[in-house]
């Protein structure tokens, strides 16, 4: 059946669409949308492009500030960081440079009052500048403490470094490490195998030998504190001097480090002017030797006892001891530092103890008095502030310190603070301790208040007591025995050994709790043997014992023994008690100034 509408809708030719159709489709519909319909095409596909465009920039400025912004805070950031690290270096600075000044003063308290140049300054840098104030600030007990302040600037930024420092207190202080053997010479003196030093050890720059050690080791000695050298680690030509034996410092070495002033003689001398005239009048004492007697040494006697709880010094002034002095360089180690030595002939030997006599009619003409310890005290007085008292004995002269046991039953014994100072030696007769309590081994415990100061500007020496019972060495008969003389009485010392009140002998072992400090010389024994000749009286005849509570700060060293021969093996410990300002008078030599325990503050100002 045909489709009735066939002649209506007749079915066309199917044709292959081509570019030339779509031309024709496309001009329909620009027919059909108006004339006005291309600009609006042209002008819907623009505006989108330049939507896209702005959003686009829009973005990337966005993200261009934010980097920028990011990019100057970071600038900003690390300027102020290095502005401000800047700062604080300098601050740093200022203050080791103040730290410097103060190690090449002979006395700081000196140089502070005298206003010396030097307690402010200024330094400047690349990238800022600082400057710092040294002031005295308080004490602690008897022990001065320093202020420095020192403010680093950097661009807008300052940093205060704000310091409280104290001189460094060692245990034991040498100038050199040597011992004189003449008039112009020195030998070594050896830290032993098996040796054990329990004290902070210092020892000065000896500039003769640089590319030597100035430390002397045999074999494996136990330093159990920290060691300090003055001298670099290395030689002028850049070799490790101390590669051998670094193991040997377990706790411890540090190298360039400031000298003492032991061997420093206008730092001694300041310190001691001081020292006399804040002692009071009536215990500055200047003795005469009275008695006819061969090489006579002036000296004044101290005897420590404990009477009735009462700490006690009885003291004989114008004293005579008479000296004796081999004249061969060959025979003992006695020898000392000369006054005005000249470079080729520095040491001298001295005239040693014998034994000595005091006036007759001592007790009757006050020459002997008997005072407690407190009577001594005084309180120094620096920049407005006052010491903790302390006691102080001044003696333009030489000191024998012990007498007969039979007069107190028992050794020296020291309750209270006291500190004594000559220009002379200080002879050790008797075993020193201090009253009040002792640690197990021996040590003064921390809560011990009592404490002695031995100072002198020429050596500390433990006698002989055999000069008094023998009166002639091998060659030449010894003039003079331990009789009472004309006008004179024969004062012994140590332990009777015997009927006769001459023959002596000292304990074993020897204890000496102090703080010693010789300017003259060295710390030891008397009379100790070199070669075959006599030497000095040992108890029983053996080699005894010295023990040493307390520091050792000596210009040069002395000898206390030889080795399995004659004189003393050597136990030393440091007494910490003595970094607290327990001991008047401050008689101390470091050339180092360390920061007081919590003195350290660093912050920024405002």
């Amino acid at each position: 059946m045909k489709n009735q509408n066939s002649k209506l809708h007749p079915v066309l030719p199917t044709r292959r669409r081509s570019g030339v159709g779509k031309d024709r489709v496309h001009k329909r519909l620009l027919r059909r949308l108006g004339p006005g319909s291309i600009t609006t095409v042209k002008n819907y596909q623009n505006g989108s492009a330049l939507i896209l465009v702005t959003i686009s920039i829009f973005i990337l400025t966005t993200l261009g500030l934010g980097l920028l912004t990011i990019s100057y805070g970071t600038r900003h950031s690390a300027t102020r960081l290095n502005n401000e690290v800047a700062a604080m270096l300098a601050a740093e600075a200022g203050y080791e440079k103040a730290i410097y000044w103060m190690s090449q003063q002979n006395d700081m308290l000196s140089a502070l009052q005298e206003s010396v140049p030097g307690t402010s300054g200024t330094l400047n840098f690349p990238d800022g500048y600082c400057d710092y104030q040294i002031d005295f600030y308080s004490l602690i007990n008897a022990r001065p403490a320093y202020r420095i302040v020192s403010n680093g600037h950097s661009g807008v930024f300052t940093r205060t470094v704000d310091v409280l420092v104290v001189q460094a207190i060692s245990g034991w202080d040498m100038g050199i490490c040597r011992v004189p053997t003449g008039m112009g010479s020195t030998t070594k003196v050896y830290f032993a195998d098996g040796e054990v030093i329990d004290m902070p050890v210092h020892i000065n720059d000896f500039e003769d030998y640089p590319d030597e050690k100035d430390i002397y080791i045999q074999g494996n000695p136990n330093f159990l504190r920290n060691v300090t050298m003055g001298e670099s680690r290395y030689t002028d030509g850049g070799a490790d001097k101390y590669a051998s034996v670094m193991d040997l410092f377990e706790s411890g070495i540090n190298f360039d480090q400031p000298n003492s002033k032991i061997t420093v003689e206008d730092s001694v001398q300041s310190k001691i002017d001081r020292f006399k005239d804040s002692t009071k009048l009536q215990y500055r004492f200047v003795p005469t030797a009275q008695a006819p007697v061969p090489n006579p040494q002036a000296a004044v006697q101290l005897e420590f006892f404990v009477e009735d709880g009462i700490g006690k010094v009885r003291i004989t002034n114008d004293c005579t001891v008479l000296g004796y002095k081999r004249n061969s360089d060959n025979k003992t180690y006695d020898f000392m530092i000369k006054p005005g030595g000249s470079e080729s002939t520095p040491y001298m030997r001295y005239y040693i103890y014998s034994y000595h006599y005091m006036p007759e009619d001592a007790e009757e003409d006050s020459q002997r008095i008997t005072r407690t310890i407190e009577q001594t005290y005084v309180s120094q007085s620096f920049g407005g502030m006052e010491s903790e008292p302390g006691g102080q004995i001044y003696v333009d002269g030489n000191v024998i310190i012990g007498g007969d046991k039979s007069a107190y039953n028992g050794d020296q014994l020291v309750k209270g603070k006291i500190t004594i100072v000559a220009t002379g030696n200080i002879w050790i007769a008797d075993s020193i301790k201090v009253d009040g309590p002792h640690d197990p081994d021996g040590k003064p415990s921390e809560n011990n208040p009592n404490i002695l100061g031995l100072v002198t500007q020429g050596v500390i020496k433990v006698v002989d007591p055999g000069m008094s019972r023998y009166s002639y060495d091998y060659k030449n008969k010894y003039p003079g025995t331990p009789d009472d003389i004309s006008n004179s009485e024969y004062v012994p010392i140590g332990r009777l050994d015997g009927y006769q009140q001459y023959r002596r002998y000292l304990p074993d072992p020897m204890v000496v709790e102090a703080a010693l400090t010789l300017a003259g010389g060295g710390w030891g024994a008397e009379n100790v043997e070199r070669g075959h000749y006599g030497g000095r009286l040992q108890d029983g005849g053996h080699q005894d014992d010295l023990v040493v509570y307390g520091s050792i700060t000596e210009s040069i060293r002395g000898v206390v023994g030889v080795i399995g021969n004659d004189g003393y093996l050597k136990y030393y410990y440091f007494d910490e008690r003595l970094v607290e300002g327990i001991l008047p008078g401050d008689m101390w030599l470091g050339g180092k100034f360390i920061p007081a325990p919590a003195g350290w503050r660093d912050y920024r100002p405002g």
